[in-house]
């Protein structure tokens, strides 16, 4: 079976994907890359090539997504299909610039968890944001992620480049899965990617937020089984 390479998205660690780990992994390889080598979302997916299998399905979760693009500019012979959760293939708007620039500079000030307290809650469903569980998960992944990693990663994902003009040539079977509430990549950003990739399923996850991994992973789970065996 072909191995499965799943990419976290920003301070989140393997973690993220350990619903999917555990239920994917009984029928193929599947491996969660880290996101901590490398400045650039360049030098981030050049890290996790050299550690990938030779051919393999790659999924990346919101930043996660954005090397996942840089990944397939890079190898594209190597990657057999492809999943985008919770992602985009926009650049960064200037008031997203600016919002990261505040988050770096409140960690760079020792605010790390602080932060993470007090966003994390945002990210998910209304229905979701007193789950002390997931909050405390999310939390726990910023933190081991650290303070010098969710800079980096913030930073390479403000100079991150726009990747709508490479949608058209990716001609591989691709997931594009978000949830119906996600406030950071919201389903209209998910459609516009399904439009214009030649052959895309979109997956829109009721009840679901931006965490759709741990959110409602029956459902991410589900659609993942149904991209690998298509």
């Amino acid at each position: 079976m072909t191995p499965l390479v799943l990419i976290p998205g920003l301070a989140c660690t393997a973690e993220m994907f350990a619903p999917q780990i555990a239920a994917l992994s009984p029928r193929r390889p599947v491996s969660a890359a880290s996101t901590l080598k490398g400045d650039g979302m360049a030098q981030m997916a050049a890290a996790i090539l050299r550690e990938a299998p030779p051919r393999f399905a790659l999924g990346g979760a919101s930043m996660g997504g954005y090397i996942a693009f840089e990944v397939l500019r890079q190898a594209p012979e190597r990657v057999e299909r492809l999943a985008l959760i919770s992602t985009t293939a926009r650049p960064d708007a200037p008031e997203q610039t600016v919002q990261r620039q505040n988050l770096i500079d409140r960690v760079e000030a020792g605010e790390l968890e602080t932060l993470l307290l007090e966003v994390s809650p945002r990210l998910v469903h209304p229905l979701h944001k007193d789950d002390r569980a997931l909050i405390d998960t999310q939390v726990r992944m910023g933190l081991e992620i650290g303070a010098d990693g969710f800079v980096r990663q913030q930073k390479a994902s403000i100079a991150r480049v726009d990747s709508r003009p490479d949608l058209p040539g990716i001609r591989i079977p691709t997931l594009v899965l978000v949830g119906d509430r996600d406030p950071l990549t919201p389903p209209i950003r998910s459609r516009e990617m399904a439009d214009v990739l030649s052959d895309a399923h979109l997956v829109i996850v009721p009840e679901c937020g931006h965490a759709s991994t741990l959110e409602q992973p029956q459902a991410v789970n589900a659609a993942l089984e149904e991209w690998l065996s298509a």
